[in-house]
């Protein structure tokens, strides 16, 4: 199980825009052998549980270490996980964080719980981040060495630096 690609995972959930049970299919393009079971509740619990994770990566990007794991803790409760052996490919037998019968939703909402908690006990609370960039809202796992992430991808901290720049560059001439 790759805590880490959980954890990321959670953060691409949550800057999703899952609107409807097409819109979750979408997301799961990767993941093609789950699009078949996702339904319209899926869509629901998905939206709920992102609204109600999304103040645990804001909590991180204010330095409140506590907040972060009271919110996981929170979550975890009110949405156990399963955790089970898979044995469909018996030479590479791997974790599942959720029992056959569980839906779409739950299933996402384990892997990210299970990642997000892991990393924030391997790496710790403040690696989780809402983007510098203006307006850009999306949220970010940062997983660099020296914990310097700022922007959720190239895109934004490019054009944050643009616009850093060409405010230098007003600033001097005016």
């Amino acid at each position: 199980m790759d805590f880490v690609r959980y954890a990321e995972s959670s953060a691409a959930l949550l800057n999703a825009e899952l609107t409807d049970r097409d819109a979750v299919v979408s997301y799961l393009a990767p993941r093609a052998w789950l699009q078949s079971q996702v339904n319209d509740r899926d869509a629901v619990v998905l939206r709920r549980f992102c609204k109600d994770l999304r103040p645990a990566f804001e909590a991180s990007a204010s330095d409140d270490a506590q907040g972060v794991v009271d919110v996981l803790n929170g979550l975890m409760e009110r949405h156990p996980i399963t955790p089970r052996i898979a044995d469909h490919d018996p030479a590479h037998l791997h974790i599942h964080v959720a029992n056959k019968a569980a839906s779409v939703a739950d299933l996402l909402i384990g892997e990210s719980l299970l990642g997000l908690a892991n990393l924030v006990c391997d790496l710790g609370p403040t690696r989780l981040g809402v983007c510098a960039a203006a307006p850009c809202t999306n949220v970010y796992v940062d997983t660099s060495p020296n914990q310097s992430r700022r922007y959720c991808s190239e895109r934004c901290s490019s054009r944050a630096n643009v616009a850093a720049y060409r405010a230098r560059q007003r600033a001097a001439a005016g």
